[in-house]
């Protein structure tokens, strides 16, 4: 392995006397990745020559760090395949998910997903890492998604995770004419009694919030349906589909949640916009996505 690929990050003291512990641990640099480049093939360099956490700094120093190689993950294998990528640069990389792809491997579905394709691209551009799924969606969700090309930047997208400062919205169709045109949804979700997929709202369940707007109520074949968009707070594990289901309205095609497959075979829920602040150079960025045909249909 090469260790000409293993990821940088250069940037620059802004304080004379301070440890150079200190001004990774203020970068974003995690003890645990500290503890990682000194024991798994790293080095921390200051003006070009490898220094010790201990090292003090003069301001203007030059500061580089050399990240230990990634192994992929086992049992993930690398899989030629199409990408819909919207964004990419050394950090991230944005990306459109069409329907009916699961996000990583699983039992069920071991080649093909997004995360094999991704190891494959990442492969090609000789960086050594694995798959970091930073907003991971549902074989049948659709749209976009955020996905860093190091642990580094995993865990600094993590930290923005916590902060509540990535904003994903979605569209969705649900079954009935949802009454009110705003409405917060604050219901905790847990792991259904019995069940190893299906969630419901329950008490002892983890914090969620949903934010629920009415874009539009139509009618086809009878069927009374709300186009709806909404805003994530929190990324519980089909969030979406339990609350919608937990106040009468369930996404079209969820027949898990009480959803019927009469217009759509899958759920109609689709990752429309992604807002975050990039995590090296603090600037914000927004993508945007259209539905997808097979929900275009229903509107038409």
């Amino acid at each position: 392995m090469n260790n000409d690929f293993r990821y940088h990050l250069t940037f620059t003291a802004l304080n004379d006397g301070q440890l150079l512990r200190e001004a990774l641990m203020e970068y974003g640099i995690s003890k645990r990745a500290l503890t990682a480049i000194k024991f798994q093939g790293g080095a921390l360099l200051v003006n070009e020559v490898e220094r010790n956490v201990r090292h003090s700094l003069i301001k203007g120093d030059k500061i580089t760090v050399i990240f230990p190689p990634e192994e992929i993950s086992a049992g993930l294998l690398p899989e030629k395949g199409e990408l819909n990528i919207q964004y990419e640069d050394e950090a991230l990389l944005i990306i459109e998910k069409p329907p009916y792809q699961s996000t990583i491997p699983s039992h069920d579905h071991p080649t093909g997903s997004i995360a094999n394709i991704v190891a494959a691209h990442l492969q090609a551009q000789q960086i050594v890492s694995t798959v970091h799924v930073v907003t991971r969606l549902d074989r049948n969700t659709s749209g976009l998604m955020c996905i860093a090309k190091h642990r580094h930047i995993h865990h600094l997208m993590s930290e923005a995770q916590k902060r509540h400062s990535i904003r994903r919205t979605y569209e969705a169709f649900v079954h009935g004419h949802v009454s009110d045109d705003f409405q917060q949804i604050i219901a905790p979700i847990g792991r259904k009694d019995g069940s190893i997929i299906e969630r419901e709202v329950r008490q002892d369940g983890q914090f969620a919030h949903t934010d629920v707007e009415v874009i539009k109520r139509f009618t086809v074949q009878d069927e009374k349906i709300s186009h709806v968009r909404l805003l994530l707070h929190t990324g519980r594990t089909h969030q979406i589909r339990v609350h919608m289901a937990s106040i009468g309205h369930p996404l079209l095609g969820d027949d898990l949640y009480g959803g019927t497959r009469e217009l759509m075979d899958r759920h109609a829920l689709h990752c429309v916009s992604l807002v975050l602040q990039h995590p090296l150079t603090h600037e914000k960025r927004v993508w945007q996505s259209n539905l997808p045909d097979d929900m275009r249909k229903v509107l038409e």
